[in-house]
């Protein structure tokens, strides 16, 4: 079957002529969604052309894993750096955490060879990325499809090591904010890829867990090709090459001048990781050497040490607490869990920026794991009811803003009957900034909590006017 590829500047993707022959015709710069992967298969995936790209040659491709159907967003964060460095982007709709992995690894395997049937790919830079879950996958990949030579890992470290084939290995980069409950993890991924001198890096912003700093995204590729570069599978390109170095001597610099030296070794120590294979590094060796003697370096690092020790801990501690609490259904620890909340609070002010992010990632870490067990919980062949009203009654406190546990604790405790409960959560739902009066008359298992004086006092009080009259007798 002969296709014929048009890299046409023309709005959307238009198909024409028989099943014997197909023309497609692709609008460069924007992402163009549900692509099928052929006429027999419901399969669908988004690809994202560059400008740039003229269909000569061959172009490096970076596989976008998302496994929560939010693969649109996980492409826009690649997007301006895959326009600027001239990278294709593909994300197959299909795959997904409710899936096996050999499921979705045959998804995308079907992916890949659509794609690389349809465009001149360097097969010596094929790359796959992801976010959380996404990320896990995304470094499964190269176990089942060797040409994969890199990844980007947003927010989450290799699931297994004993995944890595050393005979085999790729170009692992790390991107990680220093207040995602993950970035202990990753930090010791780092040394442990090291130790097995696999190729790694970590890039880490100043955040949380989010899509990352998209700037990285693009330290991120330029890595890949600069590594690309150095193994000949592209042709190397000097001024490329000393723009970027320089590019990370300014922002060296700026750390060095700013006194975060922790930053700044480690900075260092990537720029001679990456560059060597190109330029002359033995100056910045030495200064590392010298930068490591430093006694404001020896204190940072001193300072960091002890927090993760110390957030280890306190992470032991929440998870044998949890266990425990939902063991024996202990109502009565919730209040150390509030406790444990205004502990985590006063972290935002002390002084040490190590111990206000290590305050941040306890917090993260904590709903994380609550989310967990919620969904263990619901996995079960009998759902206990009970444990499940005691996590969301943890959430309550962890995230008092996100209303929708309140609704389940208001609307579970109704089925029950246990109205005492449902119009405790009620007022504490309204407390916290919940307006939404319509849906507070419409939950299900709630109709004669609906119709109880007490209910509308409350509804009154906070929202200023009940479907029904409050009147409670004396």
């Amino acid at each position: 079957m002969k296709r014929v590829l048009f890299l046409l500047l023309f709005v959307g993707l238009a198909y024409s002529g028989s099943s014997q022959t197909r023309q497609v015709v692709f609008k460069k710069g924007r992402i163009i969604d549900s692509l099928h992967i052929n006429d027999s298969i419901s399969e669908t995936y988004k690809l994202y052309l560059p400008k740039k790209f003229d269909g000569t040659g061959t172009w490096p491709i970076i596989f976008v894993f998302d496994m929560e159907g939010k693969n649109s967003q996980a492409l826009n964060a690649f997007k301006a750096a895959a326009e600027e460095q001239g990278f294709l982007l593909a994300s197959s709709n299909d795959i997904s955490d409710t899936l096996s992995i050999s499921k979705n690894v045959l998804i995308s395997s079907r992916m890949f060879q659509r794609v690389g049937s349809l465009f001149p790919l360097n097969r010596k830079r094929i790359y796959t990325a992801g976010f959380s879950s996404g990320a896990k996958f995304a470094t499964i990949i190269p176990s089942f499809i060797k040409e994969v030579e890199g990844v980007i890992s947003c927010g989450s470290f290799v699931p297994s090591v004993e995944l890595l084939d050393e005979k085999n290995p790729f170009y692992f980069i790390g991107i990680v904010g220093n207040e995602d409950f993950n970035y202990p993890q990753m930090l010791q991924g780092r040394e442990l890829l090291n130790k097995m001198k696999f190729p790694n890096d970590l890039l880490v912003f100043d955040g949380g867990e989010r899509w990352s700093d998209f700037s990285l995204i693009g330290k991120a590729l330029k890595i890949l090709t600069l590594s690309a570069m150095a193994k000949g599978n592209v042709a190397k390109n000097d001024e490329f090459v000393m723009n970027s170095y320089r590019q990370n001597l300014e922002a060296l610099k700026l750390l060095v001048n700013s006194g975060q030296l922790l930053k700044a070794y480690n900075l260092q120590s990537q720029i001679i990781s990456i560059y060597r294979s190109h330029l002359e590094v033995d100056s910045l060796r030495e200064q590392l050497k010298i930068l490591k003697k430093e006694n404001r370096y020896k204190a940072q690092r001193r300072s960091l040490n002890n927090v993760l020790l110390r957030e280890t801990f306190i992470k032991e501690d929440y998870d044998y607490n949890l266990f425990e609490d939902l063991s024996a259904l202990n109502y009565n620890n919730l209040g150390w869990w509030n406790y444990q909340m205004q502990e985590l609070k006063k972290y935002d002010k002390k002084p040490d920026p190590f111990e206000q992010q290590m305050g941040k990632r306890l917090l993260g870490y904590l709903n994380a794991l609550i989310e967990d067990n919620i969904d263990i919980e619901k996995e079960y062949p009998v759902v206990n009811d009970e444990a499940l009203s005691f996590l969301w009654m943890l959430k309550t406190i962890t995230e008092p803003k996100v209303y929708s546990y309140y609704l389940k604790i208001i609307s579970d405790s109704s089925k029950y009957e246990d109205f005492g409960t449902a119009l405790f959560y009620l007022e504490e739902l309204l407390k916290n900034g919940y307006e939404d009066k319509n849906q507070l008359y419409s939950l299900e298992h709630t109709a004669l909590l609906r119709i109880m004086p007490e209910f509308n006092a409350i509804v009154n009080k906070y929202l200023k006017g009940s479907r029904y009259d409050a009147i409670i007798e004396e």
